[in-house]
């Protein structure tokens, strides 16, 4: 009851707002509407992407049509998002890479946090780190002892430079001293297919796309990043576990519409997000995508989240020695 009043308060508000502003003589939505994200078909981003919209097209009573634009972690699609009409009719889904960028490039077409109007999270989720199952390392102590042998000798795959995953990995390289070098590639799906090809030996991945190789023994997870095991791999220890003290990478999704769309149509969508991650069976559909929480937030919590991130990441890069692109 509570999300629909708040639904209905937003659409009286945009009624209003429209009813006075010329260029927006339709009510909104009037149209189909795009919702871009940066990774690859069949990834995490997509599948969230795919929930999400379903939901959002529910609520609105208009299609909303996914696209993929993968490449330089998640960059791609944010300029698109961000250079496109300021009318609502363009939106995007981004994750944790989204703020990771101000810190792993020397320059952006866009600015992560100024460039866009936020309109609310959506889940929180985790990363594991994962070997073949045929790997010698039977945990991450192990790997780690490997990689202190013989520095330079290992690499991980993750789902491209910036990433949420990447990070993962070169925060694992400062935390415990070792250096296992990085190997983007463009999404989960490709960084999963070089490990079980033997093109890399490790792979920061998702877990709910990794799980069902572990599940199945194809792969073998050392270890998962947050502080807690995740109920996905109950089996999996953390990598605090494994003795890296104070080591803890969660990352996030969220939805945001390029810079000036008009706060009515931004409150709208932010309550009709809202509302459909109430319904308990597409907060169901969200948490087993990423094996996550869900948590919405307010445009302004967003943004909070957003200038957080990019403060603890330049601090990671910067400690790291991480050479920017």
């Amino acid at each position: 009851m509570r999300g629909m009043k708040r639904l209905a308060a937003a659409i009286f508000l945009l009624s209003g707002f429209l009813a006075t502003t010329p260029v927006f003589a339709d009510a909104y939505p009037s149209r189909p509407i795009r919702l871009l994200h940066g990774f690859a078909a069949g990834g995490a981003a997509d599948t969230l992407s795919r929930i999400i919209a379903d939901g959002l097209s529910k609520k609105l009573g208009q299609p909303i049509i996914v696209e993929a634009k993968p490449g330089a972690g998640g960059n791609i699609a944010a300029d698109a998002v961000a250079k496109a009409a300021p009318d609502g009719y363009t939106l995007g889904l981004v994750t944790g890479a989204h703020a990771i960028s101000a810190a792993t490039y020397k320059s952006l077409a866009y600015r992560p946090a100024e460039s866009f109007e936020m309109i609310s999270t959506l889940v929180y989720y985790a990363l594991v780190i994962a070997v073949r199952s045929d790997y010698p390392a039977k945990s991450l102590s192990e790997l780690i002892a490997m990689a202190k042998a013989k520095p330079g000798s290992l690499s991980f795959g993750s789902v491209g430079f910036g990433s949420t995953h990447h990070l993962a990995g070169e925060l694992l390289n400062a935390t415990a001293g070792v250096e296992i070098v990085h190997v983007p590639y463009r999404g989960d799906s490709q960084s999963t297919t070089a490990l079980l090809g033997g093109d890399v030996p490790i792979v920061v991945g998702t877990p709910v796309l990794l799980a069902p190789q572990i599940q199945s023994g194809a792969i073998r997870g050392l270890a998962v990043t947050s502080p807690k095991r995740t109920a996905l791999l109950p089996d999996v220890p953390t990598v605090q576990e494994a003795g890296i003290k104070g080591y803890d990478v969660r990352t996030w999704a969220g939805l945001l519409a390029p810079k000036g769309t008009p706060p009515a149509i931004i409150a709208a969508l932010n309550a009709a997000t809202l509302d459909a991650l109430a319904d308990p069976e597409l907060k169901q559909r969200l948490e087993t995508a990423v094996g996550g929480e869900v948590r919405g937030s307010s445009p302004e919590e967003m943004k909070k989240l957003i200038e957080t991130e990019i403060a603890k990441w330049t601090g990671v890069v910067e400690r790291a020695k991480i050479p920017k692109i």
